[in-house]
């Protein structure tokens, strides 16, 4: 079984921190560790009263270690069910940036509002609240509704976004950036099922990351409720970078490919392409995700750092 890990930011550690903090709150840990839980349970197996409970259980909450969710009771009312999210934490020590020194242009697009496209079934898309059109149906991507997508999943293919050049011509670029959530796609979900997830800007290829499948199980943060918890839920927020020595992700190069490479001045726009190649040695499909699913609140972000 692949592992749900929360990459935490340095912003992160002080809520994280607080959280392990306790024996009693890494004992509820231990226990959801096990299996969901309600609060009387843990009340129970820790010999503990329920509003001592209640108040770590918020506490684990409020730092994105557990979930909870209300369902009805055996007899009358609700219970609060309790769910441990993540089996690995990985914390920065510093936060480091490269560029600190460069000015950044950031954009972030709605990742329904892509202009192009070509993908294969299965495929769809979803809003926060509905189904946009019909799933396996790629006629569904050119619905006007797409604007409004928070989930769009495809097996190979790709879409395509122009970003606007919002900085003037000539000006030197250090560096573009691309980010989004990410994983895989499968039917429901199956977190060992890998894929080789490519970003072109410009029609240059940047390079390829492969993820390591389609996480679900467990509800995505942002996720909506009414969203199956067997579906995916939530992905990994990677970054591409271009600079003027290459590609690169989390410190490794992917390419050779360089900013200048990319003749940001010969285009009006700044083109990107994500997808999942034909011939991808894994064709595992993609899940994209906007700001209302999934774990990180972010839709797909363009970031170019000027000199």
């Amino acid at each position: 079984m692949g592992q749900n890990i929360l990459f935490a930011t340095l912003q992160d550690t002080p809520a994280i921190a607080r959280a392990l903090d306790s024996d009693l709150r890494r004992k509820i840990l231990g226990l959801l560790e096990k299996g969901d839980m309600n609060i009387k349970q843990l009340c129970d197996a820790l010999d503990i009263p329920q509003s001592t409970c209640t108040m770590n259980v918020q506490i684990l909450e409020k730092a994105s270690l557990i979930e909870t969710r209300q369902v009805p009771a055996e007899t009358k009312g609700s219970q609060k069910i309790c769910s441990i999210r993540y089996e690995k934490i990985i914390l920065p020590l510093v936060s480091k940036n490269e560029y600190e020194d460069s000015r950044a242009i950031e954009t972030e697009m709605p990742i329904g509002l892509f202009n192009d496209y070509s993908v294969t079934a299965p495929c769809g898309l979803v809003s926060a609240a509905e189904v946009i059109g019909f799933y396996d149906s790629v006629v569904s991507f050119l619905n006007p509704a797409r604007a409004g997508a928070e989930l769009i999943w495809f097996s190979s293919g790709y879409l395509e976004y122009r970003f606007p050049k919002n900085f003037k011509a000539g000006a030197e670029i250090e560096a573009i950036e691309f980010s989004a959530e990410l994983c895989s796609e499968y039917p429901g979900h199956n977190d060992e099922w890998p894929s080789d997830i490519t970003v072109w800007i410009n029609g240059r290829d940047l390079g390829s990351w492969t993820a390591p499948g389609d996480m679900g199980g467990r509800r995505g943060l942002l996720t909506p409720k009414w969203w199956n918890t067997n579906d995916s839920q939530s992905g990994f927020l990677k970054t591409w970078t271009v600079d003027q020595r290459g590609s690169w992700m989390d410190g490794g190069q992917l390419s050779k490919v360089t900013v200048q490479d990319l003749a940001v001045h010969s285009y009006d726009s700044i083109v990107l392409r994500i997808g999942v190649k034909e011939d991808a040695k894994n064709r595992g499909g993609i899940n994209i995700f906007g700001s209302k699913f999934g774990n990180f609140p972010q839709d797909i972000r363009l970031t170019v750092r000027l000199g």
